[in-house]
């Protein structure tokens, strides 16, 4: 690819949309010096140049009058779906009710009507591919703000987890976390991203902290309730996992007994309160699933997770007595 191609195709893109081919021919001949310029002649054909380039589309160009639907339509859509791109409505109709409309739900960033003044429609379009490149940017930061504050939720988290195990069990044991994180990187499920346009870092930290207590609660209610109905030593490993077998089920837990271990066919469910927002409460299922290696380790079992296909087995395994000192922040790292 020679350096040419390669700077077109990383600069940003203006799509032009329009059933007039002499206005399209125009419109390229006005503007193609400035960016590249995709085109169609319906809101379908607009549609799908941004469903395929919307990454690099800056600015959408549309007229409003075209058969079918109208561009105030395709503007609509790309509001929705790409809204960092520049929305532009040309007409050469006195539309002035289905223009203002688009300009208030926020759909259009600038009206030019027909015929275009080809010296004002290039400086128009220059200032919103500068407006596209300014909102990139913008993205860009939000993205890296979004990163770390993810590190820092999913962090929290894991140390909330050790806390909660310590809290229940004893601060020496802390093979049901290493239990837990372990099938929790197997599940492979990726960590939501914290809101941050809808919620400052205190809502954020409010959030987790409600969530994370309202967790902690039921993890305890349910340990509670297995130390009660079960006790807290039984004959054997396998009697402990037949026992906790009948516990998933009736908790409605897609774990189940198999051979001489325990099956999960649905992973993603083991990772809840590390993977989801924070303004998702964590499920009582998954509460049940904490408090049952807790209540484990009172037994002096442990599980070794390992991935089998689409699915994570867990087979008994011998408890840790030992941990490195520095063995959550380890993990922490791994998350």
């Amino acid at each position: 690819m020679n350096e040419a191609k390669a700077t077109e195709e990383l600069a940003p893109a203006i799509i032009f949309v329009d059933d007039e081919a002499t206005a399209v021919k125009y419109f390229q001949r006005a503007i193609g010096s400035l960016a590249p310029v995709l085109t169609g002649g319906s809101v379908e054909e607009g549609k799908a140049l941004l469903d395929e380039h919307g990454d690099r589309v800056g600015v959408l160009v549309s007229d409003q009058r075209m058969p079918g639907e109208f561009g105030n339509e395709l503007l609509r859509y790309a509001s929705e779906r790409f809204p960092h791109v520049v929305r532009i409505l040309t007409t050469a109709y006195s539309e002035i009710d289905q223009t203002v409309a688009a300009v208030n739900l926020g759909h259009i960033h600038r009206y030019i009507k027909k015929p275009w003044d080809i010296t004002a429609l290039r400086m128009e379009l220059k200032q919103a591919l500068e407006l596209a490149e300014l909102r990139k940017e913008r993205d860009t930061l939000v993205r890296e703000k979004l990163g770390v504050l993810q590190k820092q939720v999913v962090a929290t988290r894991i140390g909330l987890l050790r806390s909660l195990s310590a809290t229940l069990i004893g601060p020496e044991r802390f093979q049901p976390v290493e239990t837990y994180l372990a099938a929790a990187v197997l599940a492979d499920v990726p960590n939501s991203e914290p809101d941050w346009l809808l919620q400052d870092y205190s809502d954020l930290i409010a959030a987790e902290s409600a969530r994370s207590g309202a967790f902690g609660h039921t993890v305890a209610a349910h340990l509670a309730t297995l130390r009660n109905r079960h006790g807290s030593a039984s004959a054997t490993a396998s009697d402990a996992l037949t026992t906790l077998a009948g516990v998933f089920s009736e908790a409605g837990i897609n774990v189940r007994r198999e051979g001489d271990g325990l099956m999960c066919d649905q992973p993603a469910t083991l990772a809840e309160f590390l993977a989801e927002p924070g303004n998702n409460a964590v499920s009582s299922g998954h509460a049940v699933w904490l408090a049952s290696l807790l209540w484990l380790d009172g037994n002096d079992v442990a599980l070794q997770p390992a991935s089998e296909g689409d699915a994570i087995a867990f087979r008994p395994a011998q408890r840790g007595s030992e941990f490195a000192a520095d063995r959550l922040a380890t993990w922490i790292e791994q998350f």
